[in-house]
């Protein structure tokens, strides 16, 4: 029996709100769409650029829905390799995103999205020389 990893969705409030953060600020891409009238839903697949199969995220916006998503303790994190983990944390950052756990050491920091899902970021490499104002900056709330 072969098995292939397609996707992990994350429901949202505000679908334009959850796009400026994954896509705007983290550099995500929308790769489809689709309605779903029976549904009363909207699915927006996105991908790292050049992702595939295994790299999707979906964002589900239930219509109308007046539901608070709630993350129980069984779930973690979605995680990112990025080529700079300062410039992406900088731009993040300028975007009004909070640092929860700042890239003290070159090479590791948390977000979290407009909804609350906890995005961990990775450097590609080896560790960045730690530079202010990561190495001092404290953490922020929880990831």
């Amino acid at each position: 029996m072969a098995i292939q990893y397609l996707h992990t969705m994350v429901r949202v409030r505000d679908i334009e709100q959850s796009k400026r953060f994954y896509c705007d600020l983290l550099g995500l891409e929308e790769v489809r769409r689709k309605d779903l009238t029976a549904a009363k839903a909207t699915l927006v697949f996105l991908a790292p650029p050049g992702g595939g199969p295994g790299s999707e995220i979906e964002l589900t916006y239930n219509w109308d829905s007046e539901e608070v998503y709630e993350t129980g303790r069984s779930w973690g994190h979605l995680a990112y390799r990025v080529d700079n983990i300062y410039e992406t944390c900088q731009r993040l950052m300028d975007g009004g995103v909070t640092i929860n756990r700042p890239p003290r050491d070159g090479r590791m920091a948390f977000v979290k999205s407009p909804d609350g899902v906890s995005v961990e970021l990775l450097q590609a490499g080896d560790a960045l020389p730690p530079q202010e104002p990561w190495a001092s900056m404290e953490n922020t709330g929880t990831w």
